[in-house]
């Protein structure tokens, strides 16, 4: 089987929406139009495990102009547009995604995985943790992977401190023209659509708990601040937890903030971040939503044991009837920018899918040099993103003088 989507005639659907994220990512075109020239993936294969979205079907576009074959899969099951599925399969990507494979979602990573890969690529971990306990005999054409987000790169280092992993991998997650963007600003502003899109409230005068202030939750609180939100940060460290309140947010416990939150979102990375205990405090309709990778930040089995009644009233909305109240689930707890909206900015995505373009390159470029770690994206890398997109934006920056780079590098000269 060549692809797996729902429905094929959505091609031509999809293709629109690819060429609107086009046009938004110079910086990922400009490296395509390198690519097709150079062909510097050509025989390579690479298995990906990323949210099917029009900003990752530039991105498969541009390997595939590389030289590589690929085989797609989705890595989460309410996260992909089934329309740039279908047109990434016609264009001779092996697919293997729709929204709501719930039953599937290993399913398809096992298909994905059938391409006998050289790279991986993946979004959260599924993908790697997939091909180190079932398909090891796979391992042995590895050559590398990259991982792009927050939560696979944290599951990844445990691997490698474990000696568990097998081949080299690229936290495409930290480097700086990603998470200073994309998780900021891509997470703050898509959560806050996804949360809009289902369910159409007032943001302004509302209190809005986020539990987490990396970078992802620095970004949430700020939009939500400026949509006119009194904004709650809940937090486990106390670096993090000075900063938000340093940066005028109210800082309590989660214990707290269940009292007199009408919003909550997490976005941590960890599990069960609000569970029963909260849920039992909050406020008659108080809406609940996950911006975190996984489903799990959220108790939702407990709501299903809890709950007399559930009921989809709105899409991506479902009400919770519990003995004194009616508590809102959005998402399933799953993505709620990816779920309920479209994800990150087509804008933020240029730079974070250009660093996986050339992370892929590089690999191939180093393939028998690198150790079984996990690798940061090289800072030469890094900064010809930042350099290619502020020249897509029409922005010149000053350069050190010689007399300039001699001080810095000298010692002697004082006051």
């Amino acid at each position: 089987m060549e692809y797996k989507v729902k429905d094929i005639s959505l091609a031509d659907e999809g293709e629109k929406l690819f060429k609107w994220a086009e046009q938004h990512m110079p910086v990922l075109i400009s490296i395509r139009k390198e690519f097709e020239k150079e062909k510097p993936l050509k025989g390579i294969k690479i298995a990906a495990c990323l949210h099917v979205t029009k900003e990752t079907a530039v991105l498969i576009k541009t390997l595939q102009a590389g030289g590589a074959s690929i085989a797609l899969t989705g890595s989460n099951p309410l996260s992909t547009n089934d329309g740039i599925a279908a047109y990434l399969a016609k264009q001779g990507i092996h697919v293997f995604a729709w929204r709501g494979n719930h039953d599937k979602y290993y399913w398809c990573i096992e298909q994905a995985l059938k391409i006998k890969p050289n790279i991986t690529m993946d979004d959260g971990g599924d993908l790697v943790t997939t091909l180190h306990t079932k398909h090891k005999e796979l391992i042995k054409n590895v050559i590398g992977g990259t991982e792009e987000t927050t939560t696979g790169v944290n599951r990844q280092r445990v691997m490698e401190k474990n000696g568990i992993l097998k081949y080299p991998l690229i936290a495409v997650n930290d480097a700086m023209t990603k998470f200073l963007f994309d998780n900021r600003y891509g997470t703050g502003q898509s959560s806050i659509d996804g949360i809009l899109r289902a369910t159409s409230i007032l943001l302004a005068g509302k209190n809005f708990v986020i539990a987490g202030y990396g970078w992802c939750g620095r970004g949430l609180a700020n939009r939500a601040r400026g949509m006119g939100a009194h904004v709650i940060i809940t937090e486990v460290d106390e670096i993090r937890a000075l900063e938000a309140a340093m940066d005028g947010f109210e800082v309590m416990p989660m214990k707290k903030a269940s009292m007199i939150g009408d919003i909550f979102v997490t976005v941590t990375g960890n599990k069960h971040v609000i569970d029963g205990r909260h849920i039992k405090k909050m406020k008659d309709g108080a809406i609940i939503a996950n911006s975190g990778h996984f489903d799990n930040e959220i108790d939702v089995s407990w709501l299903e044991k809890n709950s007399t009644k559930k009921e989809e009233i709105r899409k991506n909305v479902v009400e919770y009837t519990l003995s004194d109240k009616k508590i809102y689930l959005l998402a399933e707890g799953r993505l709620i920018n990816l779920a309920a909206a479209e994800g990150h900015p087509s804008e933020v995505m240029d730079m974070s899918f250009s660093n996986q373009a050339l992370a892929v390159k590089w690999i191939v470029e180093n393939a028998g040099k690198l150790k079984n770690k996990v690798y940061k994206v090289p800072d030469k890398l890094d900064r010809e993103v930042a350099k290619r997109k502020l020249k897509a934006m029409g922005i010149e920056i000053d350069k050190l003088t010689k007399e300039q780079i001699n001080y810095m590098r000298g010692w002697k000269e004082g006051t």
